[in-house]
């Protein structure tokens, strides 16, 4: 069997719900990358969280937790802190049924002058289908490492031993 019959052949065997299980996990996966770019390009008009959470998403961070509006409020100046940011996403895991959940790899790299402040974990998401997609309605940042200083009033806790 040549490499595009075998191909061909799980083609064929490829079920329609198996389909709308890749189909769902690839637009989870952009959800990621859109709400990390969303983050660094720091274009915070009123509604940028539309198309990336619900309106009662809960977020837990190193910085605390909050809620709805709050944890929209609470990113923006969470990285206001900083002069620019860059966020990386890396071997995003989606388990999917009527709700899904989500685990990444992150790389967070915060700069203020020329001084970096990273961060190295772990994001663990809840996401709900709404009529324009899927949607975060819960995030959790687990940080694992942090390298550099944090802004005066952000300390790593004890998940979050520093290296470097």
């Amino acid at each position: 069997m040549t490499a595009q019959t075998a191909q061909t052949a799980q083609t064929a065997q490829t079920t329609p719900a198996d389909r709308a299980d890749q189909m769902d996990r690839a637009e989870i996966g952009e959800l990621v990358h859109r709400f990390f770019r969303a983050l660094d390009e720091r274009r915070f008009t009123p509604g940028w969280t539309a198309g990336l959470l619900t309106d009662d998403a809960r977020m837990e961070t190193p910085l605390g937790y909050s809620r709805g509006a709050a944890a929209v409020r609470a990113t923006e100046e969470a990285l206001g802190r900083y002069d620019r940011t860059q966020h990386l996403a890396s071997g995003i895991i989606a388990d999917v049924d009527t709700t899904a959940t989500a685990s990444w790899n992150a790389l967070m790299v915060h700069v203020r002058g020329d001084a970096p402040f990273m961060v190295g974990g772990r994001f663990e998401a809840g996401l709900r289908r709404t009529a324009g997609g899927w949607r975060f309605d819960r995030m959790a940042v687990r940080a694992i490492w942090t390298q550099g200083e944090p802004p005066a009033a952000v300390t790593a806790g004890p998940t979050a031993p520093r290296v470097g």
